[in-house]
Order: C-alpha cells, then sequence, then structure tokens
C-alpha cells in the first residue's frame, strides 16, 4: 500500500528533509504524489519490502539499526553511516534495475554485508 504523507514521513525519520519515501511493510511511505510516481524509488524501496520479507519484520529492522549504530560509531556521519547499511547498498545499487527483484537470488542482502 502507497501512502502520500510528508508529516508523517517527518515524524518517522525525525524530520529529515532527505528522505524521500520510506519502506515500512505493508506500507511505503512518500512525501509526495511526485516521489510516488518515480519508477526508480518505488523500485528502491521494494527492495527494501522483499528483504523484510525474508528476514522477517523484527530481525530485518534489528540488523538494519545494529548496522546504522555502528556505522555511526564508526563514520561519526548520518550520511555515511546510512549509505554503507548492507540494504542500502543492494538497493542503491540496483534501484534502477527495473526487473532487478524478477531475477534477484533469495537473501541477496547478505551478499551486501
Amino acid at each position: 500500500m502507497i501512502i502520500c504523507n510528508r508529516l508523517l514521513l517527518d515524524i518517522l525519520t525525525f524530520r529529515n528533509r532527505k528522505v524521500n519515501a520510506m519502506a515500512l511493510w505493508p506500507f511505503i511511505i512518500f512525501k509526495d504524489k511526485d516521489t510516488s510516481a518515480d519508477p526508480f524509488i518505488l523500485n528502491h524501496e521494494k527492495i527494501h519490502h522483499r528483504q523484510q520479507l525474508e528476514l522477517l519484520l523484527i530481525p530485518y529492522y534489528l540488523w538494519y539499526f545494529i548496522e546504522y549504530w555502528t556505522g555511526m560509531l564508526y563514520y561519526r556521519n548520518h550520511d555515511k553511516a546510512y549509505r554503507n547499511i548492507s540494504f542500502e547498498k543492494e538497493a542503491y545499487a540496483n534501484q534502477n534495475n527495473l526487473d532487478y527483484l524478477k531475477k534477484r537470488p533469495f537473501l541477496n542482502s547478505v551478499k551486501w554485508l
């Protein structure tokens, strides 16, 4: 289900204005309708949905936050910590390939560790 709501996205991301969308199974939350029409951003978030389904939700979010906070301790920079999360690496590397999810191997996010 797709939701377009800047206020909700602001709340979930602590008002980080750089965030265009967020995947929280079963929802994808976009900052606005224009962003929701971007096929590459939508594909990026669908990749996250697949990751969430494969790992189940709680393990996915635990792993995500552990990687993020480990990155924050190491890089001391939000953007670097965020971009070095294995789930984000996979999603950014493949967001422009709209056929990626059709061919993606099971648990492929492990490759990005």
